[in-house]
């Protein structure tokens, strides 16, 4: 990048170092998701009305990825895992926030499930299943962000086709590939990847943080930082970068 990019907006608070260690200008304006707005609880309440949810079912977001490649691969692993989890908690239900593009592998994924979970596809919906749920299993990536912005806690899981394993795990430099995990500088939030990303242990991972308040309230905690590193309740990180082009542009002396 050093050798074509000068000056660089960062909305993660831990990349600055890395640009400037490279060579470049680099200021961290803040991240979008931090100044997104959420559900209420008049939205998370109809929207359990409306799917026959009673208020005190657990209620799991199931994202298993937006890429065909992901949900192929992930799918069959997380749908397993949440079978495993009905099997000692047959109250839960699951909803799947989805896209137009993979919404048919995911309602084939579901087929086998005796109350099959609630599929998802429109912004307003994903929304207000984001303030209804009381966990979520995901694939690695962003979403753990919007995960965060809801205080929802999460486990996470994610793999790649073997080479692409192997290539990683040589490259990797990092313990945990979760960004509330890394912006918070915690450890708190479960990840499984590569061979670890099994049903078995994801299902446990589940089960303690519906049942122990504790592992619950350790991920809120690190999400609030989350969330409060990101930009939160300051300044929109639009301003934030155009300010930080124009003093890029326009250096004072």
């Amino acid at each position: 990048m050093a050798k074509v990019i000068d000056h660089v907006l960062a909305i993660l608070p831990f990349e600055p170092p890395l640009m400037r260690a490279a060579g470049m200008s680099c200021d961290f304006v803040g991240h979008p998701v931090a100044t997104q707005s959420v559900a209420g609880p008049e939205e998370a309440a109809a929207f359990r009305a409306a799917y026959d949810i009673a208020p005190e079912a657990p209620l799991v977001l199931c994202l298993p990825g937006s890429r065909r490649s992901e949900v192929s691969r992930l799918g069959p692993r997380f749908d397993e895992a949440l079978m495993r989890l009905r099997d000692r908690m047959p109250e839960i239900r699951v909803v799947i926030p989805t896209v137009p593009g993979v919404a048919k592998i995911v309602h084939d994924m579901s087929k086998r499930w005796p109350t099959a979970p609630i599929v998802v596809e429109e912004s307003a919906q994903k929304r207000a299943a984001f303030a209804a749920a009381d966990l979520a299993l995901a694939a690695s990536g962003t979403v753990s962000l919007e995960l965060a912005a809801n205080r929802l806690p999460m486990v996470i899981g994610y793999d790649v086709a073997p080479l692409s394993r192997l290539l990683i795990g040589m490259l990797l430099k990092t313990d945990t590939v979760t960004l509330v995990n890394l912006v918070s500088e915690t450890r708190v939030v479960p990840e499984f990847l590569g061979k670890s990303c099994q049903p078995g242990p994801i299902a446990a991972a589940l089960a303690e943080l519906l049942d122990d308040p504790a592992a619950r309230a350790r991920q809120l905690a690190a999400m609030d930082l989350t969330m409060e590193r990101l930009g939160r309740g300051g300044e929109a990180p639009g301003l934030r970068a155009a300010r930080s082009v124009i003093g890029f542009l326009q250096p004072t002396t």
